[in-house]
């Protein structure tokens, strides 16, 4: 029997029709639904276990996107030919999705729960990422976890000018704004996306009008909901509460937390022993029996992280006295230099604070590019950014394994900032790498100043600098405060967590995450005019190590000289089997490359020895120019014969010298004259239109008088 699908479709608003539907497929998750949109098809599900998960403090949820090869006929590239691990905007697409769902689930919900998203058919005009978080939330409302949305999540991008929803992957090539929202019917929850240098208002534009194509998209969750049946939801479990020990806590450390709160203390580490010790102090008089010690104990920690929350939000708002003693809209001090690694190709070290970043800059040929081979985008890389976060970092000994999804998000983010100001068609791949040594807070943003300054460094002319800025808010529903560059307490203390990139005629990148309901958009405004300006004062510091772009790159870094061809030498220079620009890389030690672009062949030189490229563009210049009548040559003689020698001017092009235009006097044979391997100067004559054989002469580059002298 087959299952009978329910479903409910919607317009986007511009005559393309969303359809969900559930019941068809997956029935045995505890929520699932199929997004179609044309011929693209998400397949979202959900299962949530029974049973908390015992002695965690944190949700235990994972959120995983996949593209399946198959959805849009190709077979991976792999050499298991299967799909392996994630890709890196599977990857991003997951966070995104998660960053949406995450806050939404109730605070004391601990079971173990796996949101799942696999495109299964594929349009590749159509952006699925734009879907994945209409269909997980969307499988969660069908399901009978606790949740308090519904949430969804669109693009919204300015195309020509004008806002579109969720545009095609075609059209997006154009957008000057490219940006995802997820919202509540009430609430935004998150916003990440890069825009070519847009203004504060631009934005919170753009965000507006996702906001209201959201609010589409939950009524019509809502509407699926109703035609299945709401479930009843399952019971959140209550926490075991012990309100003498809270009260306990409370009388003796807060008045000490605070008190701490509000010193001004700069240093982490020390600002954490000392309210450390206030908790084992406390602990310390407490008289646990053996049975209840753990659970007390875990309690009592609970109490005290809660008081901490509170102290430190209330002398912000209260006394506007931050953590480290500065004022709102007070940045860290920053120090920066350039240069730092002698034989890297570019460098930079910026600190703010507590946060360092050790940033290089590597210049590599074509060959370098990253291939990109996902089942809807494929193609090459040549701008390339990584971000690490070692352990060590902050002052912490953790298992090292591969790069985390964290790290992937915040050199996206990066990458997305600095790309926008990076020059078009540059003959390089360019990777950055920044090294997080320090952090307490922004690192993100730290990479993306260190990043800036090493392209600068390395000589990668950018059109403008970039810095980026992470600001906060504190709120208690009646009282505000935002706060520039935060530190990693006060955004895990705080209300939100708001990076802003860009130059100083621009946006060029932002990501949001929010976790307080009903964030006015005049605060967000607010927060965006206070990044302008704390992002315009980074960029003053930065200036004062370096402005633009050096003039020349270092001396040990590569080179590329770039030479424009006719199509139709592309292989001549390539030769039979490869063998003619092989032989030539291997004899000057350069590495050449050849791609046909725009009706024209394209060749990049690439090494760090001049001599080398000097040669191996001379040798390519021979094969590829075209003999020009009247114009003078030096040749090789190839072969002697009894009417005139053949001559080669160019690599594989030779032409007859007639054995009357060797010399002005009459010549009955060239022995004594010329040999096989004589280099002469010759012109040339003529060039037959049908067989393209030249027609050469030595006598006219011979004065006269040597006529009568050789007689």
């Amino acid at each position: 029997m087959i299952p009978k699908a329910i479903n409910h479709s919607f317009d986007l608003g511009d005559g393309r029709t969303v359809t969900l539907e559930t019941g068809k497929l997956a029935r045995q998750a505890d929520g699932s639904v199929v997004v179609r949109i044309g011929d693209t098809m998400l397949l979202a599900t959900v299962v949530s276990n029974l049973t908390p998960k015992e002695d965690i403090d944190f949700f235990p949820l994972s959120v995983d996107y996949q593209e399946k090869f198959a959805s849009a006929g190709r077979i991976p590239g792999s050499f298991f030919k299967r799909e392996a691990r994630p890709a890196e905007h599977e990857i991003l697409t997951s966070r995104l999705v998660d960053r949406a769902l995450r806050p939404l689930f109730p605070e004391n919900y601990r079971n173990e729960t796996q949101v799942l998203i696999y495109l299964i058919s594929a349009d590749k005009n159509i952006a699925p990422d734009a879907y994945a978080g209409l269909a997980a939330a969307t499988a969660i409302a069908l399901s009978d976890i606790p949740f308090n949305g519904p949430v969804s999540e669109v693009r919204a991008a300015r195309i020509d000018g004008k806002f579109q929803v969720n545009p095609s992957i075609s059209d997006l090539q154009r957008a000057d704004l490219d940006i995802l929202v997820a919202a509540t019917e009430k609430n935004i929850m998150m916003v990440e996306g890069e825009m070519q240098e847009v203004s504060e208002n631009d934005m919170l534009e753009a965000i507006k009008f996702a906001h209201e194509a959201i609010k589409k998209q939950i009524t019509a969750i809502k509407e699926l909901v109703k035609k299945v049946g709401e479930k009843t939801k399952r019971e959140v479990a209550e926490p075991v509460e012990d309100e003498s020990l809270r009260d306990a806590t409370r009388k003796a450390t807060y008045d000490k937390i605070y008190a701490v709160a509000k010193s001004g203390n700069g240093n982490k580490h020390e600002r954490k022993k000392l309210f450390g010790a206030i908790y084992n102090e406390f602990i310390a008089t407490q008289k646990f029996s053996d049975e209840e010690k753990k659970a007390k104990e875990k309690l009592a920690k609970k109490y005290y992280h809660d008081l901490e929350y509170e102290a430190m939000r209330s002398a912000v708002l209260n006394e506007g006295i931050r953590l480290d003693g500065r004022k709102t809209t007070d940045i860290r001090t920053i120090t920066s230099e350039v240069g730092y690694l002698p034989m890297t190709h570019g460098s930079a070290l910026f600190t703010r604070g507590e946060t360092q970043s050790l940033t290089t800059v590597t210049l590599g040929t074509k060959e370098d590019t990253m291939t990109i081979d996902g089942a809807i985008h494929q193609g090459e890389k040549s701008f390339l950014l990584h971000y690490n976060f070692p352990p060590f970092s902050t002052g912490e000994v953790k298992r090292m394994s591969g790069t985390s999804r964290r790290e992937t998000g915040h050199g996206n983010l990066a990458h997305r900032s600095l790309m926008q100001v990076m020059p078009k068609d540059y003959p390089y791949t360019v990777r950055v790498v920044s090294d997080i040594l320090e952090s307490n807070g922004s690192s993100s943003m730290a990479t993306v100043c260190a990043g800036s300054l090493a392209l600068m460094d390395a000589g990668v002319p950018i059109r403008k600098p970039v810095s980026g800025i992470a600001m906060g808010l504190i709120t208690d529903n009646k009282k505000f405060a935002v706060l520039s560059d935060i530190l990693g307490d006060e955004d895990h203390l705080g209300d939100m967590d708001f990076k802003v990139t860009g130059t100083k005629d621009g946006i060029t990148a932002t990501q949001m995450d929010l976790k307080v309901d009903g964030l006015p958009y005049e605060v967000m405004a607010k927060a965006l005019d206070q990044a302008k300006q704390g992002r315009l004062h980074i960029l003053g510091e930065m200036e004062k190590t370096i402005t633009k772009a050096r003039e020349d790159y270092k001396p040990h870094a590569p080179r590329i000289v770039q030479l424009v061809i006719a199509k139709e030498f592309i292989g001549a220079v390539i030769g039979p089997g490869g063998k003619i620009i092989q032989e030539m890389q291997r004899e000057t030690g350069t590495t050449i490359s050849i791609e046909e672009k725009d009706g024209k062949g394209i060749i990049d030189v690439f090494s760090d020895n001049k001599e080398g490229i000097d040669k191996a563009v001379a040798r390519i210049k021979a094969i590829t120019s075209v003999p020009e009548i009247g114009e003078e040559y030096e040749g090789k003689v190839t072969s002697i014969m009894p009417y005139g020698a053949f001559v080669e001017i160019f690599p594989g092009k030779e032409g007859l010298l007639h054995i009357s235009e060797v010399d002005h006097r009459r010549l009955d044979t060239l022995d004594g004259i010329l040999k096989q391997g004589d280099i002469v100067k010759v012109k040339l004559l003529d060039v037959d239109p049908r067989s393209g054989k030249m027609k050469l002469s030595r006598k006219v580059l011979m004065p006269r008088e040597e006529k009568a002298k050789q007689v």
